[in-house]
Protein backbone atom coordinates (compact mmCIF):
# COMPACT_ATOMS: atom_id res chain seq x y z
CA UNK A 1 0.00 0.00 0.00
CA UNK A 2 1.82 3.07 -0.99
CA UNK A 3 0.39 6.75 0.42
CA UNK A 4 -0.54 9.30 -2.34
CA UNK A 5 -3.41 11.32 -3.55
CA UNK A 6 -5.84 8.59 -5.96
CA UNK A 7 -7.14 10.44 -8.73
CA UNK A 8 -9.15 7.52 -9.74
CA UNK A 9 -10.73 7.42 -6.14
CA UNK A 10 -11.84 10.99 -6.82
CA UNK A 11 -13.51 10.31 -9.66
CA UNK A 12 -15.00 7.44 -8.56
CA UNK A 13 -16.13 9.44 -5.11
CA UNK A 14 -17.56 11.64 -8.01
CA UNK A 15 -19.42 9.23 -9.91
CA UNK A 16 -20.99 8.21 -6.31
CA UNK A 17 -21.46 11.46 -4.99
CA UNK A 18 -23.15 13.43 -7.63
CA UNK A 19 -25.92 11.44 -8.35
CA UNK A 20 -27.03 11.16 -4.25
CA UNK A 21 -26.82 14.65 -4.95
CA UNK A 22 -29.58 15.00 -6.79
CA UNK A 23 -30.95 12.27 -5.51
CA UNK A 24 -31.56 14.70 -2.47
CA UNK A 25 -34.29 16.42 -4.18
CA UNK A 26 -35.93 13.89 -5.83
CA UNK A 27 -36.20 11.06 -3.13
CA UNK A 28 -39.09 8.42 -3.75
CA UNK A 29 -42.70 8.92 -2.49
CA UNK A 30 -43.17 7.53 0.89
CA UNK A 31 -39.36 7.52 1.21
CA UNK A 32 -40.08 9.04 4.91
CA UNK A 33 -42.06 6.41 5.90
CA UNK A 34 -39.09 3.91 6.10
CA UNK A 35 -35.88 6.09 6.96
CA UNK A 36 -37.16 5.41 10.93
CA UNK A 37 -37.34 2.13 10.93
CA UNK A 38 -33.49 1.25 9.78
CA UNK A 39 -31.68 -1.06 11.94
CA UNK A 40 -29.66 1.28 13.63
CA UNK A 41 -26.59 -1.43 14.01
CA UNK A 42 -26.70 -1.42 9.86
CA UNK A 43 -27.32 2.34 9.73
CA UNK A 44 -23.63 2.46 12.13
CA UNK A 45 -21.92 0.18 9.52
CA UNK A 46 -23.12 2.29 6.60
CA UNK A 47 -21.74 5.29 8.17
CA UNK A 48 -18.49 4.44 9.43
CA UNK A 49 -17.77 2.62 5.80
CA UNK A 50 -19.17 5.76 3.91
CA UNK A 51 -16.17 7.63 6.02
CA UNK A 52 -13.66 5.04 5.92
CA UNK A 53 -14.23 4.16 2.23
CA UNK A 54 -14.29 7.95 1.35
CA UNK A 55 -10.97 8.51 2.80
CA UNK A 56 -8.77 5.17 2.01
CA UNK A 57 -9.96 5.57 -1.67
CA UNK A 58 -8.34 9.17 -1.70
CA UNK A 59 -4.80 8.58 0.31
CA UNK A 60 -4.02 5.54 -1.01
CA UNK A 61 -2.59 5.87 -4.78
CA UNK A 62 -2.57 2.02 -5.18
CA UNK A 63 -5.70 2.91 -7.23
CA UNK A 64 -4.14 5.09 -10.36
CA UNK A 65 -3.74 3.97 -13.51
CA UNK A 66 -0.52 1.75 -13.93
CA UNK A 67 0.92 0.66 -17.33
CA UNK A 68 -2.11 -2.34 -18.63
CA UNK A 69 -1.59 -5.92 -17.59
CA UNK A 70 -3.73 -9.08 -16.84
CA UNK A 71 -4.60 -7.40 -13.20
CA UNK A 72 -5.80 -4.01 -14.92
CA UNK A 73 -9.29 -6.39 -15.29
CA UNK A 74 -10.01 -5.64 -11.81
CA UNK A 75 -9.91 -1.88 -12.36
CA UNK A 76 -11.92 -2.45 -15.91
CA UNK A 77 -14.40 -4.09 -14.48
CA UNK A 78 -14.99 -2.25 -11.52
CA UNK A 79 -15.13 0.81 -13.89
CA UNK A 80 -17.69 -0.53 -15.49
CA UNK A 81 -19.77 -1.66 -12.91
CA UNK A 82 -19.83 2.24 -12.06
CA UNK A 83 -20.90 2.86 -15.12
CA UNK A 84 -23.79 0.32 -14.69
CA UNK A 85 -24.39 2.50 -11.34
CA UNK A 86 -25.15 6.05 -13.77
CA UNK A 87 -27.33 3.88 -15.73
CA UNK A 88 -29.10 3.16 -12.40
CA UNK A 89 -29.52 6.28 -11.82
CA UNK A 90 -30.64 7.74 -14.96
CA UNK A 91 -33.35 5.06 -15.27
CA UNK A 92 -34.60 6.50 -11.89
CA UNK A 93 -34.39 9.84 -12.72
CA UNK A 94 -36.63 9.31 -15.65
CA UNK A 95 -39.23 7.05 -13.17
CA UNK A 96 -42.03 7.96 -11.18
CA UNK A 97 -39.81 7.95 -8.06
CA UNK A 98 -41.22 5.12 -6.36
CA UNK A 99 -39.93 3.06 -3.63
CA UNK A 100 -39.88 -0.05 -6.16
CA UNK A 101 -37.86 2.15 -8.52
CA UNK A 102 -35.71 2.93 -6.02
CA UNK A 103 -35.03 -0.10 -4.73
CA UNK A 104 -35.21 -1.65 -8.24
CA UNK A 105 -32.62 -4.70 -9.40
CA UNK A 106 -30.32 -3.56 -13.27
CA UNK A 107 -29.69 -6.34 -15.42
CA UNK A 108 -30.63 -9.06 -11.87
CA UNK A 109 -28.46 -6.92 -9.66
CA UNK A 110 -30.37 -7.18 -6.47
CA UNK A 111 -31.03 -3.33 -4.73
CA UNK A 112 -28.38 -2.33 -7.83
CA UNK A 113 -28.52 1.60 -6.19
CA UNK A 114 -26.36 -0.25 -3.33
CA UNK A 115 -24.81 -3.56 -5.01
CA UNK A 116 -23.09 -1.71 -7.56
CA UNK A 117 -21.14 1.04 -5.84
CA UNK A 118 -19.58 -1.91 -3.08
CA UNK A 119 -19.18 -4.53 -5.95
CA UNK A 120 -17.15 -1.49 -8.10
CA UNK A 121 -15.11 -0.57 -4.68
CA UNK A 122 -14.63 -4.23 -3.70
CA UNK A 123 -12.94 -4.67 -6.91
CA UNK A 124 -11.32 -1.00 -6.73
CA UNK A 125 -9.63 -2.98 -3.54
CA UNK A 126 -8.40 -6.25 -5.46
CA UNK A 127 -6.70 -3.91 -8.20
CA UNK A 128 -4.72 -1.28 -5.39
CA UNK A 129 -4.29 -4.64 -3.52
CA UNK A 130 -5.27 -2.76 -0.74
CA UNK A 131 -6.82 -4.19 2.17
CA UNK A 132 -7.72 -0.81 4.00
CA UNK A 133 -10.22 -0.05 0.98
CA UNK A 134 -11.20 -3.82 0.76
CA UNK A 135 -12.34 -3.58 4.74
CA UNK A 136 -13.66 -0.15 4.91
CA UNK A 137 -15.83 -1.73 1.67
CA UNK A 138 -16.86 -4.52 3.72
CA UNK A 139 -18.28 -2.70 6.34
CA UNK A 140 -19.88 -0.54 4.14
CA UNK A 141 -21.39 -2.79 2.26
CA UNK A 142 -22.39 -4.78 5.42
CA UNK A 143 -24.68 -1.74 6.06
CA UNK A 144 -25.61 0.02 2.85
CA UNK A 145 -26.61 -3.12 1.44
CA UNK A 146 -28.21 -4.29 4.12
CA UNK A 147 -30.55 -1.62 4.63
CA UNK A 148 -31.42 -1.53 1.17
CA UNK A 149 -32.61 -5.10 1.43
CA UNK A 150 -34.76 -4.45 4.64
CA UNK A 151 -36.64 -1.54 2.72
CA UNK A 152 -36.82 -3.66 -0.72
CA UNK A 153 -38.58 -6.21 1.58
CA UNK A 154 -40.87 -3.65 3.12
CA UNK A 155 -41.89 -2.04 0.20
CA UNK A 156 -43.05 -5.28 -0.98
CA UNK A 157 -45.00 -6.16 1.96
CA UNK A 158 -46.64 -2.79 2.46
CA UNK A 159 -47.28 -3.15 -1.45
CA UNK A 160 -46.09 0.77 -1.84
Amino acid sequence: MHFGFSYVGLIYLVMLMLPNIIWTRNQPQDYEKYVGSENRILLAFERIGEVLVSCAVLIFSDFNIRPWSNWSWWLAVSFFLMMLYEIYWLRYFRSDKTMLDFYSSLFGVPVAGATLPVAAFILLAIYGKNVVLGAAVVVLGTGHIGIHLMHRNEVKERGD
